[in-house]
C-alpha cells in the first residue's frame, strides 16, 4: 500500500485520504482529490460494468467495496450499467475481436447486477444508471464530434491495440468508438471521480481528456488492482473458471478461499477487507484463512452461514467424512452416470461430464469412475472435491 500524502491541512482529510488509498493501485491526481475533497458538497463517484456475463464475482467486489467506502464518506455513488457499451465490447485485455451480444443477453446479464449489487452497496445511496439513456439520443452529428476529439495515433498508442496491429490481428473502428463513449459517460454524468480497474486506465483518462474538452473539471482517477483468481496467476474470470461468485453458496465460496495458496490469502486480505495485515501475519496460515473464508461468506451470506460452512469444510477434507445434509436424487431403474450429472446441472453438457470423467473427478461409493454409462444403485457420488449426491 502506498503511503498517504502528507500534504493535507486538516486530520479529516487525511483520514479520508488514508481510507481511499487502501487498496488502490494508482491516483490520478492527488491534487485534484485533494481540491474535490474539500468542496462543500459531495463527490459525483463513477463507475460503470458491462452487463457482458450474469454473474458479479469478487473480481468485481474490489471495486464495489471502494465505491461502498465513498458511500460512507458521504458521496454520491452511480453504479453505471453499459448496456450500450456492452453492444460495442471493451476490447482492453482483448487479443481479437469480442464477440457481439444479443440485446436480450444484456438485457438479463443487466437485471442480475442489479439484484447482486445491493449485498455491498447501500441501496439508499445508489443511482443506478444505463447509459443507453444518454448515448442512444446522439445523433451521428454528436458521434462526429466526439470522434474528431481524439486521434488514430492515440488510439494506436494503446498497449493491447498496438500489439495486436503489430501482429496483424484485426481491430476494427467500432473498438476504437469504446474508449471515447466510457469518457462521454463521464462528461454526461459530471463524474467528480472515476473508479476502475488498473487494466481500464486508457479508458479512464479518456474520461478526464473528453471532460476537459468539454469544458468541465477533469475526474480524478482511482485505480483499483486487478484480483486474481483461484489459480493464483491470471485475473478473476468467469470464462477462465477461476472465479468466486458473490452467488455461490456459503459451503462453495468456503472451499474455494480455503484452496487458495497462502500467499494469494494474504492479497485477498489486503484487497477485499479491512482487517490488520499484521494481526493476519501472527496467526497460523490455516487460521487465517478460515478466517478469511468466513469473512467473505458473511459479506453475501445471513448470519450462521460462515460457521455451518467452516464445519462443513472440516467433515468433508479434513476428517474425510460425507456430510449428512446432501442432495439426494430417487434413481430410476438403469440411469446412467452421465445423464445423472445432466438432469442435475452438475455439469453443462456431455462433453463437459466426459471430461470430468477423464480427470478422474467423480468417485462413487468412493472408487473413481470413468465409465459414462455405468448403471448406478444406491450411494454416493462425489464430484470434484466439494459436490455430492446422494443416490436413492
Amino acid at each position: 500500500m502506498k503511503p498517504a500524502p502528507t500534504f493535507f491541512s486538516t486530520m479529516s482529510t487525511q483520514e479520508t485520504i488514508q481510507k481511499i488509498f487502501r487498496g488502490t493501485i494508482e491516483i490520478i491526481n492527488t491534487d485534484d482529490l485533494a481540491k474535490k475533497l474539500v468542496l462543500n458538497r459531495p463527490l459525483v463517484i463513477k463507475a460503470g460494468f458491462d452487463p457482458t456475463a450474469p454473474d458479479i464475482h469478487l473480481g468485481h467486489v474490489v471495486l464495489l467495496k471502494k465505491m461502498r467506502q465513498f458511500q460512507d464518506l458521504g458521496h454520491k455513488v452511480v453504479f453505471l450499467i453499459g448496456d450500450f457499451t456492452a453492444q460495442v465490447g471493451d476490447p482492453t485485455g482483448r487479443n481479437e475481436l469480442r464477440k457481439k451480444m444479443s440485446l436480450a443477453e444484456i438485457e438479463q446479464n443487466a437485471k442480475t447486477y442489479k439484484l447482486q449489487v445491493f449485498k455491498i452497496l447501500d441501496p439508499q445511496k445508489t443511482e443506478v444508471v444505463f447509459n443507453s439513456q444518454w448515448l442512444n439520443r446522439l445523433t451521428s452529428q454528436d458521434v462526429l464530434e466526439l470522434s474528431a476529439r481524439s486521434t488514430v495515433a492515440q488510439m494506436l498508442a494503446r498497449a493491447d491495440f498496438k500489439k495486436r496491429f503489430e501482429s496483424g490481428r484485426e481491430i476494427s473502428l467500432l473498438e476504437f468508438i469504446y474508449p471515447l463513449l466510457q469518457g462521454y459517460d463521464s462528461v454526461h454524468l459530471k463524474a467528480d471521480v472515476e473508479l476502475g480497474g488498473s487494466d481500464q486506465k486508457f479508458n479512464l483518462l479518456m474520461g478526464r481528456q473528453l471532460q476537459e474538452s468539454y469544458g468541465q473539471a477533469p475526474q480524478v482517477v482511482v485505480m483499483t488492482p486487478l484480483l486474481e483468481g483461484t489459480d493464483g496467476i491470471q485475473k478473476m474470470s468467469k470464462s477462465l473458471g477461476n472465479y468466486i461468485g458473490i452467488n455461490e453458496t456459503p459451503n462453495e465460496m468456503f472451499g474455494k478461499i480455503m484452496s487458495i495458496s497462502d500467499s494469494l490469502m494474504f492479497r485477498y486480505y489486503e484487497i477485499l477487507t479491512q482487517t490488520d495485515l499484521n494481526a493476519v501475519k501472527e496467526m497460523h496460515p490455516k487460521e487465517a484463512k478460515q478466517q478469511l473464508a468466513m469473512s467473505i461468506v458473511d459479506m453475501f451470506h445471513p448470519q450462521g452461514e460462515s460457521a455451518k460452512a467452516k464445519i462443513y469444510f472440516e467433515q468433508t477434507f479434513s476428517q474425510h467424512k460425507i456430510p449428512c445434509d446432501i442432495p439426494e436424487i430417487q434413481l430410476t431403474q438403469g440411469q446412467k452416470l452421465l445423464d445423472v450429472l445432466m438432469l442435475e446441472k452438475i455439469v453443462a453438457s456431455k462433453n463437459e461430464g466426459r471430461r470430468l470423467l477423464k480427470e478422474g473427478a467423480v468417485t462413487y461409493e468412493g472408487v473413481v469412475v470413468s465409465d459414462e454409462n455405468l448403471a448406478l444403485k444406491s450411494g454416493v457420488l462425489k464430484i470434484g472435491k466439494r459436490r455430492f449426491l446422494r443416490l436413492l
